[in-house]
């Protein structure tokens, strides 16, 4: 409400600074029009008579000094030639539509410095198309255009005559010819005569494709392809030697920069000697060789053989700097937690000279407790120190040998090694080495695939002897299966629905779905060299391993609304489940809900599960033993609703877009571990719903897009009955300070708070 005032008051601030001549802009509407054309006919409408956003408007008027004009929108103001432009240029625009008899007025109201913009059209009958006729000089080209024509035309008797479906046709026309060996067509020489000297509001169209002036068209075939690998500088200098290879006697490499193996790059330049040309070849070529992620710039072109249907072609390459590194962080903070992370990344790109990647990541972070008492030091929750290393090769290695798939995109195979230490202070020490191995593969441009058939983890857990025994004392050992010594593997597959289209403003559905099941093979070996541990657990390298199954799906619903707006859901449903040597999920295979990507009002892992509260752990200290420990599940179910929108084009160099939102969800467990209210029960399930709200801000700064939420509670399943619905205290100052001070007694050391600022880079979803 108050964000309203403020616009509006904005809003008449604006009008008052005016001269006495001058009107603001606030209304704008166009009538007559069909809605399939409203918002087309709308972009036609001048930018600078339309109205402000009020946001814009807000941020213009509240923080722009005198005489300058960088953030926000300045107040459009009434400039009458500009309504007479935008008229014709709607009405012309209904002429491209069919409409060629359309006529559109405009009308102007101005009262208290405010003024609206009406555009009224009367479209007429729209014509359509009668009889489609074809003047092709060149019989071989006719024969072409004709074969193919029925797969893409939009010209058919009957249909509306519109310039857009003659401008479709031209492209599908030159796209066609260029695919087939026309190397010298240009658009130019495809024309479309359109006769509307007819009755009953009818038009004949003639598609016509000229010859060149001075010779016919010709088909042209690929000859020697020339590479050129520049220096990462883009400058070759004066005397410097070069390697040159020769691959099947088509493709000869110069490389200056002497870092790549040629036969290791040939698999993705697809202009194949002997070959017919064909820009779909050429534009291949061009993203495979971006795809490997080392070249900064590629450029193809071709050179006329003389007296030859021959093309050499000529390829040159800029690669990016072959070594690089780069710092990141982030910080993060609730009402009691605070914490910092610090990452360094080196990066070899090329490392053995067909464009593999090697990268090795260090990264520590430390969490502090701000309601401890004592130094920094007496507050240090958390420690956790990471190293990882992977090597990444842009194909498939595998132990035989595979048809070439990468037409679709480079095909990946991903070597990854790390090792961990996290220490819980004074309660929990955790080191942990792990081992993949991955393929990641496109069947289409829309369909990834990944498999990683090895996926191993040895941990080696520590745990306070006070703190083991507190649990088993307290009924609470099932944790301790979480944190003591133990061995995942597992195998994952996984696939991906279009990933590709998520940076578009389409309309389309994404599908992520993820199997993974571990264990069996473990299981297998110490059946035959394991042993059995004092807790009846079968053994392999020392400690138990784990058997599971787990699936988990994201699937999204994208639409337009238009004008950068687009409405977003979501459902995020997982299930995993233990069996054999140990009842339990490994720690790493649990779900958590909350977080900056799931359900914003609560911290990530704080919500669920179920209706389970804290309060119910029967110490403070059992609490503070089982911190991000005990709030995990077996069965997860989140689902978001999303709105964006666009708020700023220029704000400090980005560009700034709005969302608000709705999330709710819940984690529970499937096993009944004691705890009140964590395992699922399909007669309780709205009870153990959670539902959040909020808004947020995404500014876009080319490279990516940094991410601020702040989501609210509405209705949180720790609580009973009409106490869930945390909407109540919003309104009641003196209920929520009440709220705050029984939860800080009840579930001490945790704090309550009713909202959770999120940041991150990258959207949610």
């Amino acid at each position: 409400m108050l964000l309203l005032f403020t616009l509006f008051f904005s809003a008449c601030r604006s009008t008052k600074r005016l001269k006495e001549n001058e009107a603001l802009i606030t209304k704008l509407s166009i009538n007559g029009v069909d809605k399939a054309f409203e918002e087309q006919a709308e972009s036609y409408v001048s930018l600078d008579i339309r109205p402000n956003a009020p946001f814009n408007l807000w941020v213009y008027n509240t923080f722009n000094k005198k005489g300058k004009k960088n953030l926000g929108e300045a107040p459009h103001i009434l400039d009458s030639s500009l309504v007479e432009v935008s008229r014709g240029q709607i009405q012309k625009f209904l002429n491209t539509k069919g409409f060629l008899n359309a006529k559109v007025e405009s009308a102007i109201e101005v009262k208290k410095k405010k003024a609206s913009i009406s555009f009224t059209a009367t479209p007429g009958p729209s014509f359509k198309f009668k009889d489609v006729s074809f003047d092709v000089k060149n019989q071989e080209i006719k024969d072409l255009y004709l074969a193919q024509r029925s797969k893409f035309t939009r010209i058919t008797p009957g249909e509306r005559l519109d310039e857009d479906s003659i401008a479709y046709e031209r492209d599908q026309i030159y796209n066609l010819m260029k695919k087939n060996g026309y190397y010298d067509f240009i658009r130019q020489y495809v024309r479309a005569e359109i006769d509307t000297n007819l009755n009953n509001n009818q038009a004949n169209v003639t598609i016509q494709i000229l010859n060149p002036d001075s010779i016919p068209h010709q088909q042209y075939s690929i000859g020697n392809t020339y590479i050129r690998i520049q220096p990462s500088t883009g400058i070759i200098k004066q005397g410097v030697d070069r390697d040159t290879a020769v691959i099947d006697s088509q493709y000869r490499f110069y490389d200056y920069s002497r870092f790549f193996k040629a036969k290791k790059i040939a698999p993705y330049i697809f202009l194949n000697k002997g070959e017919q040309y064909s820009i779909e070849n050429v534009e291949l070529t061009n993203q495979r060789l971006f795809e490997l992620n080392v070249f900064k710039s590629v450029s193809i072109d071709f050179r006329k053989r003389p007296n030859s249907t021959e093309l050499i072609g000529l390829i040159d390459i800029i690669p990016l700097k072959k070594k690089s590194n780069r710092i990141d962080g982030d910080y993060t903070f609730n009402s009691s937690i605070t914490g910092a992370n610090l990452g360094l990344t080196y990066q070899n790109r090329n490392i053995f000279g067909g464009a593999e990647i090697l990268e090795i990541k260090l990264r520590g972070g430390l969490q502090f407790d701000k309601n401890l008492t004592g130094g920094l030091n007496d507050r240090l929750l958390s420690r956790d120190y990471q190293v990882g290393a992977s090597l990444t090769f842009p194909r498939l290695v595998t132990p035989f040998n595979l048809p070439f798939i990468g037409y679709s995109g480079i095909p990946r195979t991903r070597l990854g090694a790390s090792f961990q230490i996290y220490e819980l202070k004074d309660r929990y020490l955790r080191r942990a080495v792990g081992a993949n191995f991955t393929h990641d593969w496109l069947e289409t441009k829309y369909k990834l695939h990944s498999l990683t058939p090895i996926n191993v983890q040895y941990a080696l857990g520590m745990i306070d002897p006070v703190v083991e025994q507190d649990l088993i004392n307290r009924g609470y050992a099932f944790f301790l299966n979480t944190l003591r010594s133990q061995l995942v593997s597992s195998s994952i597959y996984n696939y991906t629905l279009n990933l590709a289209r998520l940076s578009t403003l389409s309309n389309f559905t994404f599908f992520n779905g993820n199997i993974e099941v571990g264990g069996n093979t473990a299981a297998l070996a110490a059946q035959l060299i394991g042993k059995d541990n004092s807790r009846g657990q079968k053994t392999f390298l020392g400690v138990p391993y784990y058997q599971f199954a787990k699936i988990e799906t994201d699937i999204r619903f994208y639409r337009y609304l238009g004008q950068e707006k687009q409405f977003v859901v979501r459902l995020n449903p997982g299930i995993g489940y233990s069996f054999g040597n140990v009842k339990t999920l490994p720690f790493d295979k649990q779900f958590f809900a909350g977080g900056s990507s799931g359900i914003r009002g609560w911290q990530a892992r704080t919500l669920g599960p179920g209706n389970y509260n804290r309060s119910s752990l029967e110490s403070d200290s059992t609490r503070l033993n089982l911190r991000n420990i005990d709030q995990l599940g077996d069965l997860k179910f989140e689902g978001n609703l999303e709105y964006r929108f666009k708020i700023l084009d220029n704000f400090f160099g980005a560009k700034v877009k709005g969302a608000t939102f709705v999330d709710f969800g819940n984690i529970w467990q499937l096993r009944d571990n004691g705890f009140e209210g964590a395992q699922i029960k399909f007669n309780k399930l709205w009870e153990q719903m959670a539902i959040g709200t909020g808004v947020g801000l995404r500014f876009d700064v080319s490279f990516f897009v940094f991410r601020l939420d702040a989501g609210f509670k509405v209705k949180d399943p720790q609580f009973r009955g009409s106490e869930q619905w945390i909407t109540q205290y919003y309104f009641d100052r003196e209920a929520k300070r009440d709220l705050k001070a029984r939860y800080a007694i009840t579930n001490n050391p945790d704090r309550f708070s009713t909202t959770q600022i999120q940041f991150g880079i990258g959207m949610p979803f």
